[in-house]
């Protein structure tokens, strides 16, 4: 396996993260993962030299909800290996209402990890909103003195917002690592190829989450897959996607949410060929190529500045046009197009959904883009919500 430095902590940490998210589970219940299949994916992992394990407080959650079951798997899967892996869990941001919640989540995931210490420790799914009631709930203390008693060795954050959001929060504090959205569709997504940058010059160690967003990249319109399969017909998708990410400088490791032992292998084998710096020129321009074709099949042209917004009907105008255009970056029928779809439902708050538009048409005139919103609106709902658009 090979090893990249996770910023100025001079930890060395595999170049492919194992990521507990997506592990193997008995009848659909997220909260029953198949103990004997994960575990075989967890020591073929450490036998090749993986050593860096991420999970969270709500990673395998149950029908029941509250805390997943992640946390007590990894702990029991890596118990015998403690000092040679490092673990990587997060506090559950949104669940932080007091001072003291941040104690309480810290110890309930230090018992289901049963460990003493936790190496990398992150504030889960930042955004602005989120990153302020931390604050005034104390969490900059609480890390400090959990740092300093050993509890937690590094300090993190993962982040799920607009860029401006992500260079205040970078600059605010003296983090050590940050964990980001990105491959080579997401570049200009949340933190995206600006915030690699930025992260990368203040020293950060990086952590990618989603090399393959959740795996839809697999999936791309057919015309950009046969510009890859030109260059090498038998190089898959998958490895195009990470060997893009094993490219760029300043990415620590790559966390992919492995399901099943063959992945674990694959990716294993992937991570092996690359070195930052390593693709020649001719395949980088495929990948831009093939990019340009995806990005090509966008349907609105929307530059997500928000000079839209407020909509009086509280839809999220920007956030609607990216699922929409996400939805088109993928094969008309493909398994991605599905899941994009229900991506859609489970993290887009119903309020702001592009059904409640009543086309009052108070946004266009803000757009400078001159997109007709009213019009586009409408054709969002009929993918995500069809037949509930709400008509002025």
């Amino acid at each position: 396996m090979k090893y990249r430095t996770m910023g100025t902590t001079g930890k060395h940490v595999s170049a492919l993260g194992f990521g507990c998210m997506r592990l193997p589970t008995i009848g659909g219940d997220s909260g029953n993962i198949d103990q004997e299949k994960a575990t075989e994916m967890i020591e073929y992992a450490l036998d090749k030299g993986i050593n860096y394990f991420d999970t969270a407080y709500i990673y395998h959650v149950g029908p029941s909800g509250g805390q997943g079951r992640s946390e007590f798997f990894v702990g029991k899967a890596l118990k015998a290996h403690r000092e040679k892996v490092y673990i990587a869990t997060k506090l559950p941001s949104w669940l932080i209402h007091i001072p003291s919640d941040n104690e309480k989540y810290l110890n309930r995931q230090l018992k289901a990890l049963d460990t003493d210490y936790i190496d990398f420790y992150l504030l889960h799914g930042l955004n602005a909103d989120l990153y302020e009631r931390l604050k005034k709930n104390g969490v900059f203390e609480f890390l400090e003195q959990a740092k300093k008693d050993g509890r937690i060795r590094h300090i993190g954050f993962s982040f799920h917002d607009e860029y401006e959001s992500f260079e205040t929060i970078v600059n605010d504090y003296d983090w050590e690592f940050c964990q980001i959205q990105y491959n080579f569709l997401d570049r200009e997504f949340q933190a995206g190829e600006a915030g690699l940058d930025i992260a990368k010059k203040k020293g950060l160690g990086v952590v990618i989450m989603e090399p393959l967003r959740g795996g839809l990249i697999t999936d791309v319109v057919q015309p950009a897959k046969d510009i890859l399969t030109a260059y090498d017909p038998d190089r898959p998708i998958v490895e195009w996607a990470f060997s893009w990410l094993y490219h760029q400088r300043g990415i620590s490791t790559v966390l992919s949410g492995m399901s099943t032992l063959d992945q674990v292998k694959q990716n294993i084998e992937i991570a092996n060929k690359y070195d930052a710096g390593y693709l020649p020129l001719d395949e980088l321009n495929a990948i831009e190529k093939a990019t340009g074709i995806i990005k090509r099949s966008i349907k609105v042209p929307c530059t997500g500045c928000r000079y839209c917004m407020p909509c009086p009907q509280g839809v999220d105008i920007p956030l609607n046009f990216t699922a929409y255009n996400t939805y088109h970056y993928f094969e008309p029928g493909s398994e991605a197009r599905k899941r994009s779809i229900s991506h859609y439902h489970m993290f887009t708050e119903e309020a702001v959904m592009a059904k409640h538009c009543i086309q009052c048409k108070k946004c266009e005139s803000h757009c400078p883009q001159h997109i007709k919103i009213s019009d586009e609106m409408v054709k969002v709902s009929e993918v995500f919500t069809p037949g509930e658009i709400k008509l002025k």
